[in-house]
């Protein structure tokens, strides 16, 4: 784990131990939260899986669930926290789940859990990754670094072979690999991870197909009266990085795909990754011109009655996977807490 993160725990341990989480939810006028999640399964984690903070286990999920109803805060579909943030007074405090990129452990291990405690949830979904054509790219270079003693890295026009067999060299060969493809356009970035999968004969395709649910599973989902379907653009792409009329077309091509599909036009928008890299003042706006109702990022906080004005740059919470501790759900529930964090590391 690294300092960033321990650093996080130990701040976690203080607030639990502190008991101020309850106090804080009491005194500020934050209304609710939004959490953010990517996957449920119930198997540990490998050693090496630097994407395991996109995960958590079935058992931590349900749990969150029953905690934050016992704390006294509803959990509700996205269209009622934006009614309930447009309100001249604020009610009962509440939280939000929503998933991103429609993952196949969703319907097997998540959906049981939300039908047996009758709780709503948004599902945001890349299209092209329900296709099957999509690149799951984090995932690719773990799995593909997970199984190599070496990877050749190429940067620059020049080519250095990088030593793999210890899980800390695993590590600082993926840190590397991502955020090179971070920084790239995004036509670069799928050129690059296309031929990293194809050198080490890792077929893209069938990840998304294993990984993704297809059309059919998702309209079982869908069909769930607890769920919300959300776009989130068609390849994944992070949005600043493209032309303003590749972003738009992104955006609402999905929307219109998910109307073909299930004949109801989604109103809510997840900007893929979300972070200020991946989404900002320009994207929000053309998420206002296409006429959704809310758009999320990743930027972390609680929400606030100021939100009802600005509903397509809302921040989120995410149940970060490297935190699965039954004591920390308090925290996590306590936006303000989070809206802190964001303002002293943004």
């Amino acid at each position: 784990m690294s300092v960033k993160y321990l650093a996080i725990r130990a701040l976690f341990e203080a607030l639990w131990l502190s008991r101020l989480p309850g106090l804080i939810r009491a005194l500020s006028s934050s209304r609710g939260v939004i959490f953010t999640l990517h996957r449920v399964l119930p198997e540990e984690p490998a050693d090496f899986s630097p994407n395991a903070i996109l995960q958590v286990q079935p058992a931590f999920l349900e749990y969150v669930i029953e905690r934050v109803r016992d704390i006294g805060l509803d959990i509700v579909s996205l269209d009622e926290a934006l009614d309930r943030l447009a309100a001249p007074h604020a009610g009962r405090r509440f939280v939000v789940l929503t998933f991103d990129d429609a993952y196949r452990d969703n319907l097997r291990h998540a959906l049981p859990i939300l039908r047996r405690h009758e709780a709503p949830f948004t599902l945001y979904v890349p299209t092209a990754l329900v296709d099957g054509v999509g690149e799951l790219w984090w995932q690719a270079i773990e799995d593909i670094i997970g199984r190599q003693e070496a990877i050749a890295m190429t940067s620059g026009g020049e080519t250095d072979y990088v030593d793999t067999r210890t899980t800390t060299e695993k590590r600082a060969a993926f840190d590397t690999l991502y955020w090179q493809m971070r920084r790239m356009p995004e036509a670069e970035r799928v050129q690059l991870v296309r031929s990293f999968a194809h050198a080490y004969g890792y077929d893209l395709d069938k990840q998304c197909r294993d990984l993704i649910m297809d059309w059919q599973e998702l309209r079982l989902f869908a069909g769930e009266p607890l769920c919300t379907i959300g776009a989130h653009t068609v390849h994944h792409y992070e949005l600043a990085k493209l032309p303003i009329e590749q972003a738009s077309s992104e955006m609402a091509q999905s929307a219109d795909i998910l109307l073909a599909q299930f004949g109801q036009k989604p109103t809510h928008f997840s900007y893929p990754l979300g972070g200020p890299l991946s989404a900002g003042p320009r994207e929000f706006e053309l998420a206002r011109e296409l006429g959704f109702k809310s758009a999320v990022t990743t930027r972390p906080g609680g929400l606030y009655g100021r939100h009802a004005k600005s509903p397509h740059s809302l921040p989120r919470v995410s149940l970060n996977g490297y935190f699965q501790s039954r004591r920390y759900v308090d925290v996590f529930a306590t936006g303000a807490i989070f809206s802190a964090m964001g303002k002293l590391t943004g």
